[in-house]
């Protein structure tokens, strides 16, 4: 019996050395396999983020506008003559009433002195036909003159004022004509390039533009909006004065004016209405004809989420951002951008504020990604992502 046990222990300790060297085995196994693994794992995606800020953004409507001049005056002659003097330079500074042109008007001057002997003539004979009538009067009242002379004799002074009042109104209108031989500015302006020097003859039916002169301050900035923003902008009028800012191609200067003008009809063809901002415009920083980015303020959002506009992807039905969890993965969430100016984005929904979003790198991440987190340049508010 001690024979029988024996042969069956000595089977037990086979079997669990057996075991035991298979554990060890698959020990080392597991051991040898794991940098394996670790080395097929993809490492980390570098990625720059930000963090998700609340910040107040003014609500703004952008558009291309046209700086126009507020007044406009082309400048012809009324009359026919010879410019004898040109007062002013191509692209002067002009003000209302400075003389521009002076015409030769010693022709006009000649009939203005002959109208003026004219009707000192008439005036006398006038005085002498008024003292004749009254001293007719006289006699006829005491008989010692017929009616028919006293008649005569008012007749020819009523004649006579007729005549005088015929010379004073010619007086009038050649002292009107003789104003036209100088030119003067009708509005405070710039002028543009003067087309015709001294010695040319104008003519009063010329087509000829001699000077347009352009009121540049204040100045207008034109742009067109869709129609269905016309609500809120009305909207926006009621409670507060608008202001409009513009900003010339190729510079980060930013001219502020307020809204002036609202057109009184849709445009038809276009579905869009035009609008005028009122720039002092001081500098001359918008000139006449020039392309600018104009922008219409409705109001101020004093609690908006913002996010750079860099971190907004654009999918084939949605808008989405990448955002960073705490354990350094991503996460793609769809967004709703209300608003953008300025290379930032308001968001109004899908995000929260503090989270912290891919802005660049997105184009190596998916869903569930591992990143490795570095902050924008000059944002101290990001973090790890850890």
């Amino acid at each position: 019996m001690k024979h029988g046990w024996g042969k069956r222990g000595v089977g037990i300790l086979i079997v669990i050395a057996a075991a035991g060297g298979g554990w060890a085995a698959y020990q080392r196994y597991e051991v040898a396999a794991q940098p394996q693994q670790a080395a097929r794992r993809p490492p980390p995606v570098p990625v720059v983020a930000t963090p998700v800020v609340r910040k107040a953004v003014p609500v703004e409507l952008g558009a291309i506008g046209t700086v126009q001049p507020i007044e406009t005056a082309i400048v012809k002659s009324r009359v026919d003559g010879q410019i004898a003097k040109v007062h002013i330079r191509d692209g002067a500074i002009i003000k209302a009433g400075d003389p521009l042109f002076t015409l030769d008007s010693r022709a006009i001057a000649t009939q203005v002195r002959q109208a003026e002997a004219q009707l000192a003539r008439d005036q006398a004979q006038l005085e002498n036909a008024r003292r004749e009538s009254t001293r007719q009067r006289a006699l006829a009242s005491k008989a010692y003159a017929t009616a028919a002379v006293y008649d005569t004799a008012r007749t020819s002074a009523m004649a006579l004022e007729a005549t005088v009042a015929s010379d004073q109104a010619m007086l009038e209108t050649l002292k009107v004509q003789a104003g036209y031989y100088t030119i003067v500015s009708p509005i405070d302006g710039r002028a543009g390039a003067i087309t015709l020097k001294e010695g040319n003859n104008v003519k009063a039916v010329d087509t000829l533009v001699l000077v347009t002169i352009n009121k540049t301050r204040p100045i207008y900035v034109g742009f067109s909006l869709p129609q269905d923003r016309l609500g809120a902008i009305q909207d926006a009028m009621r409670s507060h004065n608008l202001e409009v800012t513009a900003q010339v191609a190729g510079t980060d200067a930013v001219e502020r004016g307020k809204l002036a003008f609202v057109d009184n009809a849709i445009d038809p063809a276009t579905g869009t209405i035009a609008l005028k901002g009122i720039f002092d415009n001081e500098r001359e920083p918008l000139w006449p004809g020039q392309l600018v980015s104009a922008s219409l303020t409705l109001r101020i959002d004093s609690a908006a989420l913002v996010v750079p506009t860099q971190a907004i992807q654009l999918g084939p039905t949605k808008s989405y951002v990448y955002v960073v969890k705490a354990d350094e993965t991503v996460e793609e969430r769809t967004v709703t951008r209300a608003a953008a100016a300025n290379g930032e984005s308001v968001i109004a929904s899908g995000l929260q504020e503090g989270e912290q979003v891919v802005v660049d790198g997105q184009i190596r991440l998916a869903n569930g990604s591992a990143v490795a987190v570095r902050p924008m340049l000059g944002d101290a508010t990001a973090g790890s992502g850890s």
